[in-house]
């Protein structure tokens, strides 16, 4: 019993030592958001929910291309095997605070002693305990790491799905204004060809000098040249598409048949307030947080195995010996050792681990400050690129308008003799440009908001026990 009491006395004071753990870096660091945007605002800034954001192009195909496309991303998948890795890491560590327990047995039939003819049975079974006591939170450090670590992978799940939604949606963008930049040649060629044709006739009736007429056919070839080359631009895009979201060529050809229909607004749009705002909707840059929290306590498990380990097993056992006809009894248990190892030396490797894990940590710091700065440029740049767009646009529809008029009155005073095909091909020249440059514009406009979309975190809602990293 004195025993027994001394062995209590002495685990209680290991208890209270273990609350002395070893200090570790902050686990959160400032942000170097800036104080506000520096680019326009669409909408003033208004405030609204990202997730059914797809919802506003009204096209069933996108957002079926969108869920294949989740489904088929091997990057997607890999952000959700790590987030398997991180659960399972984080139950071993967990489990490293616990004791282990083991359970074994044995059965022997020989002789009990050398020389005597006498055969036994002997039967043996017991549990074993061991336990490492957490002297000096080191135990405890490794939890935090994996919990870390397993908060961090689950919002880079999120951040992959937004980036291959993202990637998605531009593609399709591209391939359905690549289908209006095909049009635009086709009708291009068309007139072309027709004026060749018209060209032609009169240069075989000595109307027009034959030279006249070879320039209008180098112009219907070059025209033709430039559809054929826009055709392969779309079959491309349709080959991307497939092979983002897995789909049958043959059934995603039939279903791009429909009409598409750009987007007229995009009323709905989660534009925070602030730049600091942003680092709570950015799941990348909440990966990055995580990743200093968990280096900041694998600093700690480091420093902690600097100093001594105490460890306390224990078993219990039970056994029987049969021989002669007679069966003896044996039970047995004992607590201890109760061990402690104290490192003496090791050529400094505990140290160099301690130098590794601290080198960890201020690159985990470095990457989260670049993460955070990323995140704002790439919204303001999306900003930029929506203010130009729109900005743009008018003067962009009354070029395609001038040029287009202008275009068709030349043409009447070419094929009433009145104009020369140097005019006439300048003045199309110039409305086929419009004309692109127009489309252009439409679909930077699309891409910009699809790339504040990804900017913003795709509707990515933060935890609500994880406070927003405070400023400068």
């Amino acid at each position: 019993m004195k025993l027994l009491r001394a062995f209590t006395a002495a685990a209680g004071l290991l208890l209270l030592l273990a609350a002395c753990a070893v200090p570790r870096p902050p686990e959160s660091v400032a942000s170097s958001a800036p104080p506000r945007w520096y680019a326009s605002l669409p909408h003033g800034g208004t405030l609204a929910d990202l997730k059914r954001w797809w919802q506003q192009f009204n096209d069933p195909l996108l957002i079926d291309l969108i869920e294949a496309a989740q489904v088929a991303s091997p990057n997607v998948a890999t952000a959700g095997a790590r987030i398997a890795e991180a659960r399972a890491a984080r139950t071993t560590a967990n489990a490293g605070l616990l004791p282990t327990l083991d359970a074994n047995a044995a059965l022997t039939r020989g002789n009990a002693q050398q020389g005597v003819p006498v055969v036994a049975t002997t039967g043996q079974s017991g549990v074993q305990a061991a336990w490492e006591i957490d002297l000096f939170g080191g135990g405890h450090a490794r939890v935090d790491a994996a919990r870390a670590r397993l908060a961090g992978a689950e919002a880079g799940w999120h951040d992959a799905r937004v980036a291959v939604a993202a990637e998605t949606a531009t593609t399709y963008v591209d391939l359905r204004t690549c289908e209006r930049q095909l049009a635009v040649t086709r009708n291009d060629a068309r007139s072309r060809a027709e004026t060749a044709r018209l060209t032609g006739l009169s240069a075989d009736a000595g109307f027009t000098a034959p030279a006249v007429a070879a320039q209008a056919r180098a112009s219907a070839a070059e025209a033709a040249a430039r559809s054929t080359q826009q055709q392969a631009q779309c079959e491309l895009l349709v080959k991307a598409l497939v092979g983002l979201s897995g789909l049958p060529e043959p059934d995603l050809r039939q279903r791009l048949t429909a009409r598409w229909v750009e987007p007229s607004g995009f009323a709905l749009i989660a534009m925070p307030s602030v730049p600091a705002r942003l680092l709570a909707q950015r799941p990348d840059v909440f990966q990055a947080e995580r990743a200093v929290e968990a280096a900041s306590a694998e600093v700690g498990s480091a420093r902690a195995d600097r100093f001594p380990r105490v460890s306390l097993s224990g078993q219990i056992n039970s056994g029987f010996i049969r021989a002669g006809g007679q069966t003896s009894d044996v039970q047995t248990w004992s607590i201890g050792p109760l061990a402690v190892t104290m490192p003496i030396f090791d050529a400094g490797r505990r140290a160099a681990a301690e130098d590794s894990a601290v080198a960890r940590y201020e690159e985990a710091v470095a990457l989260y400050g670049a993460r955070v700065r990323q995140a704002v440029r790439e919204v303001e740049e999306a900003l930029v690129t929506l203010e130009s767009a729109r900005e743009r646009s008018g003067d962009a529809r009354t070029a395609v308008e001038g040029y287009r008029a202008s275009f068709v009155a030349t043409e009447a005073r070419y094929r009433s003799g009145l104009g020369s095909l140097i005019e006439l091909e300048d003045q199309r020249r110039l409305m086929l440009a419009a004309e692109i440059a127009l489309v252009n514009l439409q679909r930077e406009r699309v891409a910009a908001w699809i790339a504040l979309y990804r900017a913003l975190g795709g509707g990515w809602e933060r935890p609500a026990d994880e406070p927003v990293a405070r400023q400068d």
